[in-house]
């Protein structure tokens, strides 16, 4: 296997390589690598060729020529380490799905917008998917229309913007012109006639006050289920295995306003509203955890998510008669996430259960104040100034969890058909007053970062930074960035850092029980608080924040203004990695948990710092623009190879081994989730053939091998699925202000392997959640744009 991937990854390089021969063609300045950044850099003069740190631009138009109304799926089809798989059946993460970066978690990535801090999602991911135990910020949130470009800092920077950033930053900024604008209608299916979706999107820009502008964006639109699920041996499809049913509208602007020379007030908002109907696992007539009576021939409990998301910044920026530049900030954020379940019931409420139920809600507020200065400084001694900024933060986040109904909940008394009593609601059970609950906590840091070019050749960078949380103490990180142009064509670049991540409120503070199954088997899981005193008899221990260090060496290749080529090895070392630990359900455990008061517990699962793990991997980026006598040709050909490694598994604390000496506390599951679950490796090449008023793209993507670790029975099931291709089609007629796109992506109805367990024993779940390319087959879609 090693083999493999190195010979893939020899093979992906000669021919990065091998596009650097003389092309006789006529060539233009390449304009993304031309782009002056605002990601990993406080300088304003710095181009993404320039940068110290690997960084991809990613343009609005290349955006929109995936054909995908998603932007987390956008980016995972144009950045090589990003990787956004389509999980199902998987309570809230159906409507929130997480991305990764590098194969680390999902919130190990930081979220800008417009260089400001972006808020995370209330929700954290419990169900066995990639991810586990993530809360990280939900791209989905932001209207793909209201986007100009995105950097995607790939390199560790808690340095210079705090927590999270230990894979990297995706900052992303929006359209902010006064004038202009589009408005677009899509509409797409799968090849199997399921999965419909509309959207309809638009941008415009006005301008006012004779210095004021301001863009406005807006998108909504739907989406049908899919279901890939097979019939059981019955011969019925019971089960919907696939995308939900998702409505959803969003809503930004982006202004700003000089009321003098040198002076600038500046704002920004969002709004979104997501509706999403996902489906849990069949309950067979004959399961002790239905009732006959209400449901005769079984049934198929649904959770109806409604996520509302709100962020707004305002400032000013200011530049002083002694050039010091100045930018005063504030930072809102805030998430909201309910949850109904439909079409279910509470068993121990007997026949009297009702069929629907609230089962409350999630929600994670962010207020930030930021005070950043920067300013030029001429050295006698240098040819060039150097750039310093330092600046100031204040962060406060509350996390809140509010209880559901009473018969989402309760213990009715009424037993099972097999004499158990099973409370709650079933796929769902709501939250408890004993889980819900306010928390919050604040942090403060102090930043200071000097960069600049030492020589015409030679450029540096150094940062620093303190930060202190309220609730787990201080943090010290610091990072050095260095490049050497050998000629204009050929630069080398390195960078060293240390990071961290403070640990979520919700991973602290989130408490609640849910069906999940265990070895083909249901059981109703409590995940506790850290400071529950259930957890603490396991073993719990208040968290600490994650602590990584980070290394990267790169090559910057440009023999010619149209070729680009960055080859860039990386290594991230994590202590202390945040792990969701694993459903204790011994019979040791149980009886300990429903001797204190836990009836129809099964088991109980906590947060804990519980591994250590060292990242390796290369990123490969080549681009080039031909142009020819009557048309143009743009290639992009990117390769990302990443290994993940556990280096210490924490050791199952004294508590737990008293009441079970043979507890597994982090299991193989997890470990196998977190070493090899993302892709192995990732590669595509991307062309794009514009003539005359046609354009014509194609994208061909090789998705690496992944494994996963089941437990379907007593004896365990590791399977790797084998590396797939899938590839992306569209055409597109430009006449006057009118585009006309029709694409297909996953043209050739490409699969994953067949998932041998399927889910336990229901044999109808065919493919796996884990899959990096969902598994919905081939996409047809439609476009239609108007421009102004």
């Amino acid at each position: 296997m090693k083999n493999r991937s190195r010979s893939l990854a020899l093979t992906i390089t000669t021919a990065l390589l091998c596009t650097i021969s003389p092309l006789q063609a006529q060539s233009t300045s390449n304009k993304t690598l031309d782009t002056l950044i605002v990601t990993g850099t406080r300088m304003s003069d710095r181009t993404a060729a320039e940068s110290s740190s690997p960084i991809d631009i990613i343009s609005q138009e290349s955006l929109e020529a995936t054909g995908t109304t998603e932007l987390a799926t956008a980016l995972s089809r144009m950045v090589p380490s990003l990787n956004f798989p389509r999980p199902a059946v998987s309570d809230g993460s159906d409507a929130v799905r997480p991305a990764q970066l590098r194969g680390l978690s999902p919130d190990q990535v930081l979220v800008l917008v417009n260089g400001k801090r972006y808020h995370t999602t209330a929700l954290v991911n419990l169900n066995e998917i990639q991810g586990r135990g993530s809360a990280p910020a939900d791209l989905n949130t932001i209207p793909i229309a209201a986007i100009e470009r995105i950097e995607v800092l790939r390199d560790g920077a808690s340095a210079q913007y705090g927590s999270d950033a230990i894979a990297g930053v995706i900052n992303i900024v929006l359209k902010g012109a006064g004038k202009g604008g589009s408005i677009t209608g899509h509409y797409g299916e799968y090849k199997v006639k399921d999965g419909k979706q509309y959207e309809l999107s638009g941008d415009t820009g006005l301008s006012f006050a004779s210095t004021g502008k301001v863009h406005f964006a807006a998108q909504g639109g739907h989406e049908d289920q899919t279901n890939r699920a097979v019939p059981y041996n019955d011969g019925i499809i019971r089960q919907r295995y696939g995308d939900p049913k998702i409505n959803q509208g969003a809503f930004s602007y982006n202004g700003s306003y000089s009321p003098a020379e040198g002076v600038t007030f500046y704002s920004l908002g969002m709004v979104s509203r997501r509706k999403v109907l996902s489906n849990g696992f069949y309950r067979w007539a004959d399961d002790a955890r239905n009732r006959p009576e209400i449901y005769p021939e079984g049934f198929l409990p649904q959770i109806y998510n409604v996520a509302n998301d709100t962020s707004w910044v305002s400032g000013m920026k200011a530049s002083t008669a002694w050039g010091l530049n100045i930018d005063l900030s504030y930072n809102y954020g805030n998430n909201q996430l309910t949850f109904d379940v439909r079409n279910s019931l509470n068993n121990s409420l007997g026949l009297s259960s009702p069929t629907a139920f609230y089962a409350g809600g999630l929600e994670i507020t962010q207020h930030v104040l930021n005070a950043d200065f920067n300013k030029s400084l001429d050295w006698g001694h240098l040819a060039y100034p150097l750039n310093l900024a330092f600046g100031v933060e204040w962060r406060g986040e509350t996390f809140n969890e509010y209880q559901g109904d009473e018969a989402s909940y309760m213990n009715g008394g009424v037993r099972s058909s097999a004499g158990t009593l099973l409370p709650g609601a079933q796929v769902f059970s709501g939250f408890k007053p004993s889980d819900s609950g306010g928390f919050d906590r604040n942090s403060h840091s102090m930043y200071i970062d000097l960069e600049g070019n030492l020589t015409e050749k030679f450029s540096a960078g150094v940062a620093g930074r303190y930060e202190h949380y309220s609730d787990f103490g201080n943090t010290r990180t610091g990072k050095v960035s260095l490049r050497y142009a050998f000629t204009p064509q050929v630069a080398v670049r390195a960078t060293t850092s240390n990071g961290f991540r403070a640990p979520s409120l919700q991973q602290q503070f989130f408490q609640s029980i849910a069906t999940d199954f265990i070895a083909g088997m249901p059981y109703e899981i409590g995940t506790f608080r850290t400071d529950n005193a259930a957890a603490v008899a396991l073993g719990a221990e208040p968290l600490k924040a994650e602590k990584s260090k980070n290394y990267s060496l790169g090559l910057v290749v440009q023999p010619v203004d149209d070729l680009h080529l960055t080859i860039d090895a990386y290594r991230i070392n994590i202590n202390d990695r945040i792990v969701l630990s694993e459903n204790l359900t011994s019979t040791a455990v149980r009886h300990y948990l429903q001797a204190n008061g836990y009836a129809g517990i099964g088991g109980g699962r906590y947060f804990t710092n519980g591994v250590d793990t060292k990242t390796t991997g290369l990123d490969a980026i080549s681009s080039y623009h031909w142009a020819l006598s009557n048309s143009s040709m743009d290639f992009t050909l990117g390769y990302n190879y990443n290994k993940t490694e556990v280096k210490r598994v924490a050791d199952n604390p004294v508590r737990l081994t008293a009441i079970d000496p043979s507890a597994v506390r982090i299991s193989q599951t997890e470990l196998t989730r977190i070493t090899s679950g993302a892709p192995r490796d990732k590669a595509f090449l991307s062309g794009v053939w514009n003539i005359g008023h046609w354009s014509f793209t194609a994208t061909g993507t090789r998705w690496g091998e992944f494994t996963v670790y089941n437990t379907p029975t007593a004896v365990p099931v590791q399977q790797t699925f084998a590396p797939k291709w899938t590839l992306d089609l569209a055409a597109s007629y430009k006449l006057q202000h009118w585009n006309f796109t029709i694409g297909g992506d996953n043209v050739t109805n490409t699969y994953p392997e067949r998932d041998l367990i399927g889910q336990g024993t229901q044999a109808y779940l065919p493919y796996s959640r884990s899959s990096p390319f969902g598994f919905n087959g081939a996409f047809a879609y439609a476009n239609i744009s108007y421009n102004w």
